[in-house]
């Protein structure tokens, strides 16, 4: 693993997986993304992760023009490192999933390295006024479904966007194997050093949310990537800042935002992306860490330049 003082914060403004009934601070429009992403910087976050909702439902979509009204913006506003997502929400297709990265040509996009079971399920059961009728059959329907990541999709992406648009990944590992997968695409020649792995814990389906798990995520990354790769960790709802404490002290960096987490503390819903952004700051400066700009990140990440985007 390479260790560096200056840690990278990664914020994951909005994702797929939380439905708006959720949390009232969500964000859903473009100008909510837009808004918090930019708070987000401002608190202290190197990258944005992003994904994009129907504006008027908060359904995920995959609509490069929806994407549009939002990254302007955020270029405009901040210098962040924009990580556009290529998994989307479980029953998209290909073509959906990488259509708004093949638009914006971003300088880092994700990147999920296996098929598996991504349970939302148990979330449709809870007791909540729901405010879209979308909302409970969207989350039941993952009992059912796989979250496809084929090695003929993964070798689709690093291809279109590796080769063809000059785009890094955040190479995101739910599983041991998926390490496997990752040093396999290396072993083909499509993914290239250094690799920015992000390592996932607690999402039903995948590796779950022990402190042992890991530390075996790294062994095993550094037996088959040597110094070749930057560590992230993050670990869904409660365990989110553990696992960010427990990565910032291995020399890794972190990864927070209300993709991950709905909350700041225990039963406490976050107000804001901008608010966990600031509460790991802290703990990563009260470690010893320094924080990275969004230009040491691009250093560090052997990322093109914001100059090089396609928006």
């Amino acid at each position: 693993m390479k260790r560096t003082p200056k840690a990278i914060i990664s914020c994951a403004v909005t994702g797929s997986a939380h439905t708006p009934s959720m949390s009232p601070h969500l964000p859903v429009t473009p100008e909510e993304i837009a808004e918090q992403s930019v708070d987000a910087v401002r608190a202290g976050a190197a990258v944005v992760h992003l994904h994009a909702r129907d504006p008027e439902t908060g359904r995920p979509t995959a609509d490069p023009e929806v994407f549009l009204r939002f990254l302007p913006r955020i270029k405009a506003e901040t210098d962040a490192v924009v990580n556009i997502t290529t998994g989307g929400s479980v029953g998209m297709t290909i073509d959906e999933r990488l259509a708004a990265a093949r638009r914006a040509r971003p300088e880092l996009a994700s990147l999920n390295m296996g098929s598996m079971n991504f349970g939302l399920h148990p979330a449709a059961d809870a007791e909540r006024v729901w405010k879209h009728d979308w909302e409970q059959p969207f989350l039941r329907s993952s009992e059912s479904a796989i979250f496809a990541n084929t090695f003929a999709q993964i070798a689709t992406t690093l291809r279109e966007l590796g080769e063809g648009a000059g785009t890094r990944f955040e190479y995101e590992c739910y599983d041991v194997g998926h390490l496997y997968n990752l040093a396999h695409m290396a072993d083909r020649g499509l993914a290239r050093p250094p690799f920015l792995i992000q390592t996932i814990f607690g999402i039903l389906g995948g590796i779950g949310a022990d402190a042992a798990n890991l530390q075996h995520m790294v062994t095993i990354a550094d037996k088959l990537f040597g110094d070749d790769y930057h560590l992230s960790a993050f670990a869904a709802g409660r365990h989110q800042i553990p696992f960010a404490t427990h990565s910032a002290l291995l020399g890794g960096h972190v990864r927070v935002g209300l993709e991950d987490s709905l909350y700041i503390g225990r039963g406490e819903l976050a107000t804001s992306n901008a608010q966990q952004v600031a509460k790991v700051r802290t703990l990563l400066t009260e470690l010893g860490r320094e924080i990275a700009t969004p230009d040491e990140a691009r250093a560090l990440l052997g990322l093109k330049g914001i100059a090089h985007v396609g928006y």
